[in-house]
């Protein structure tokens, strides 16, 4: 009777599905009350959920939000990694230094009290080791190449930045990369007149630092843009026309 027993519990454990992970809840986040009306009225442009659903998003992980700007990524996926995750926001010291936008900072840093928002030097970027599963970089990777004396951003090398970024990153851990398609050419140049990059430099960036390109996605793209304007042109803001990659760190 026991061995029958026994035979039962191992048939009924090698039949049962396995439980999936919780999967995030989109729609929640991106209903939060707490997000800025014109936070909202980036999401048609943006496609936050499917963007995140792309790159691999769960509850529980510990994310980062690299140049987080208005703390657009960071909010909603404090929200999405529930309780039991963490997200760290980073932004540059030369950022968010006039008065007036120093209460803007002040006001978001209130606002999301659950998220670690972090100030670095923008030449200087810095976390752990093994810190992250998840990084996300939205429409900034391509600042890496620029310098700016108004901005006090002096010559940054790209190459130690994703170094650093591959040491902070978990065995298995992912690395989503948004930004604005640009075309061949010196990449500093390119940066500087457009604030465009090549999408095959970002891609030769983090090879070298060992990241491999897992998938990349049309879901940002815009074929109508030609790639010759500055993102920041009326014709074009808003609706550039981007590449979506999903890097990983290797396990082994």
């Amino acid at each position: 009777m026991r061995l029958t027993f026994a035979l039962v519990l191992t048939t009924l454990a090698i039949a049962a599905p396995a439980v999936a992970a919780p999967s995030p809840d989109y729609a929640a986040a991106l209903a939060d009350p707490k997000r800025p009306a014109e936070a909202s009225a980036l999401d048609d442009s943006r496609r936050p959920a499917e963007t995140l659903a792309f790159l691999g998003l769960k509850p529980g992980m510990k994310a980062a939000d690299i140049m987080t700007g208005s703390g657009y990524w960071a909010e909603i996926m404090a929200d999405a990694v529930g309780p039991k995750g963490k997200v760290t926001a980073f932004e540059p010291n030369q950022f968010y230094t006039q008065p007036d936008e120093q209460l803007k900072w002040k006001a978001l840093v209130a606002r999301r009290p659950e998220v670690n928002w972090a100030r670095y030097p923008f030449e200087a970027f810095s976390a752990p080791a093994n810190s992250f599963d998840f990084t996300i970089i939205n429409l900034s990777y391509h600042d890496l190449y620029w310098q700016s004396d108004k901005y006090g951003i002096p010559r940054t090398d790209p190459a130690a930045f994703v170094k650093t970024l591959y040491a902070a990153t978990k065995p298995g851990g992912i690395v989503g990369i948004i930004d604005h398609v640009g075309g061949a050419g010196d990449t500093r140049a390119v940066v500087d007149k457009l604030h465009r990059i090549d999408p095959a430099v970002v891609k030769t960036d983090f090879a070298a630092a060992g990241f491999v390109l897992e998938a990349e996605s049309p879901l940002l793209a815009n074929p109508a843009d030609d790639h010759m304007k500055l993102v920041f042109d009326p014709a074009v803001r808003g609706k550039t026309d981007r590449f979506l990659f999903r890097f990983r760190k290797p396990k082994g």
